[in-house]
């Protein structure tokens, strides 16, 4: 047990917090962010999109109620470390098959707890993100800071997390490629639940082999890191654009934005949490959404892009959500399939059922029938 020893977080601003270490012992950089959300840790931990990242929780106690078999959303975590107020060293709940420590120390991933996580969020959401160093059993140097000032962060985020080959979820309904950039379980969950036949496939397969799955739709997935650190995608999904219809999450939001001409944006602090209103645009609804990302579609580059904004962040206004004005493609900044949180946007997949749906028909009764057998 390392949870006696010392530990600091020092950002690259200098900044320095102190705490005590939990999970495994050893010293790691990544982005220092923060996540608001009151529960869904584990889902958080095992989320790819925080490839890379420190993972700072607002709410004070974690691991209440333990690590459970089912609400890992990927095999293997990518954060760097955790950062809490307070973690539970004894938790209770019927499903519990491992303490959260127990969890970071199988996992090779380090804890600081006993930190102000009240003003860490402060100093990240007034500064922005920045890097951070967790060092175990020693107080920082001179020389951490400079060492920490000089190491770049990866941008190799979304070859870390992709499935590195192809894999088939059996379903009898509508074929769906999901373009891998860091997926989740849980919207292979919800493809499953409408009985898709699923065809998971790496992030960097080319357009034509995609088409030759013969799909009645493509999902681009969430991922972690700068969208525009993934070359080759946008290039994939221009060429994929009107062949089939196409369904962006987070990450795949934003390179369906780049394919159409549009440009993105490092947002200050960025959204991370599970109670983030979004708002649709046309039916003034307001939703709760799910949200994991630290860059966003900047809302003056969409003119001459074909595409028009479908949702938008009631906080601070930001693009939510987007479709094609003469396509069959539409995506979402947040996470409708939650994973933690509420499933007010659920419904978006049922949408997408719907524009397959629809695509064929068009299709048989343009072109005659058309064979989607393997």
């Amino acid at each position: 047990m390392t949870q006696n020893k010392p530990a600091y977080l020092l950002l690259e601003d200098r900044t320095v917090f102190r705490g005590k270490s939990f999970g495994a012992e050893k010293e790691v950089v990544g982005e220092v962010v923060f996540n608001t959300g009151m529960t869904g840790y584990q889902e958080v931990l095992s989320d790819p999109s925080y490839c890379g990242q420190i993972i700072t929780f607002t709410y004070p106690l974690i691991g209440n109620y333990g690590i459970n078999r089912d609400d890992f959303e990927a095999l293997h975590p990518h954060v760097e470390a955790l950062i809490v107020k307070e973690h539970c060293t004894a938790p209770h709940h019927w499903r519990k098959v491992l303490t959260l420590e127990e969890l970071l120390q199988e996992k090779g991933i380090p804890g600081i707890y006993g930190v102000d996580t009240r003003a860490l969020t402060r100093r990240l959401r007034m500064c922005g993100t920045m890097k951070g160093m967790l060092i175990i059993g020693r107080e920082p140097k001179a020389e951490d800071h400079a060492r920490l000032e000089q190491l770049a962060l990866p941008q190799d985020q979304v070859a870390r997390v992709s499935t590195k080959n192809p894999y088939h979820c059996p379903g009898r309904g509508k074929r769906v490629v999901v373009l891998d950039f860091g997926v989740k379980a849980g919207i292979l969950r919800e493809l499953t639940k409408r009985q898709c036949d699923i065809r998971v496939v790496p992030y960097d397969t080319p357009a034509e082999e995609i088409l030759g799955l013969k799909p009645d739709g493509i999902l681009l997935s969430n991922g972690p890191g700068d969208p525009q650190d993934v070359h080759q995608a946008p290039q994939t999904i221009k060429s994929l654009l009107g062949q089939v219809p196409i369904f962006g999450i987070c990450l795949g939001h934003q390179l369906l934005a780049l394919a159409c001409g549009a440009t993105t944006e490092k947002m200050v602090f960025g959204h991370r949490g599970c109670n983030h209103p979004v708002q649709d645009v046309e039916s003034k609804q307001t939703f709760l959404s799910s949200q994991n990302h630290g860059y966003t579609v900047a809302t003056e580059s969409l003119t001459g892009t074909g595409l028009k904004v479908t949702f938008i962040n009631v906080n601070d206004q930001t693009v939510e959500g987007l479709a094609h004005k003469s396509l069959p493609a539409f995506s979402v900044q947040f996470h409708p399939e939650a994973a933690p949180g509420p499933y007010d946007t659920r419904y978006l997949f049922d949408q997408f059922m719907e524009m397959m749906e629809a695509f064929k028909t068009k299709k048989n009764s343009t072109r005659g029938a058309i064979s989607y057998a393997t």
